[in-house]
């Protein structure tokens, strides 16, 4: 289960935390089916909550009135997207609603996603300057070539996770280091050049439904076990 594995790579790293003693951990019996099958939240949806809930628990990052206005376009739930006015706003308030009538299995689900998320910023955070800024510069550069095709913008993230991925460790998982890194360069490209946050996220997403999807899905069903 990668919380798991997230606290292992943080103890090796020294950097987060571990789950407060007597932390309820989220739960959903039933939920499994729905994950595997596609009946629960749709795939790109998850991705998107996902991604959204890593970029806005990341640690200094510039994108702050980028990351407002992309989480309006979203269908994520409306208490991150009040979180993050109150992160601009400070006026405190904060509602339970949420812009899906799917019930509470759609909410435990967003739930559970939102934790993987700020596990993952945790970890991303102590990786975040383990990237090279040539590396981030160039496939910035890229995203601003209004030229380029949804697949070229792929092809160019993907070229640029493969770099880093030689830096990292073998002995960690293709996958679980890929998803990482993957978020980690859409926020060091958004943090580069916040306009480029959109673009980013999209490509992100996409990239990531077409070449983890099943690695996600799994993901979150096995912390509903």
């Amino acid at each position: 289960m990668l919380l798991r594995w997230v606290h292992r790579q943080a103890a090796d790293l020294g950097h987060l935390p571990s789950r407060k003693q007597g932390e309820p951990c989220k739960a959903a019996g039933g939920m499994d089916s729905q994950v595997s099958n596609g009946s629960g939240l749709q795939d790109e949806r998850i991705t998107n909550l996902l991604l959204f809930g890593f970029l806005q628990n990341c640690s200094n990052h510039n994108f702050h009135r980028e990351l407002e206005v992309l989480g309006h376009e979203l269908p994520v739930p409306a208490y991150l997207q009040e979180d993050l006015s109150d992160e601009l706003q400070t006026d405190g308030n904060r509602s339970s609603r949420f812009l899906d009538d799917e019930g509470t299995n759609s909410e435990s689900q967003e739930e559970i996603i939102q934790d993987i998320a700020r596990q993952l910023a945790q970890i991303g955070d102590s990786m975040d300057h383990s990237i090279h800024p040539r590396l981030v510069n160039n496939l910035a550069m890229q995203f601003m070539n209004v030229n380029l095709s949804e697949e070229e913008r792929r092809e160019h993230l993907a070229a640029t996770l493969e770099q880093v991925r030689q830096t990292y460790p073998k002995d960690m998982e293709k996958e679980k280091a890929t998803l990482m890194l993957a978020m980690v360069l859409a926020k060091k490209v958004a943090d580069h050049t916040p306009s480029l946050l959109r673009d980013v996220f999209r490509t992100t997403v996409n990239f990531i439904n077409q070449n983890l999807l099943t690695y996600v899905r799994n993901l979150v069903r096995n912390e509903m076990d």
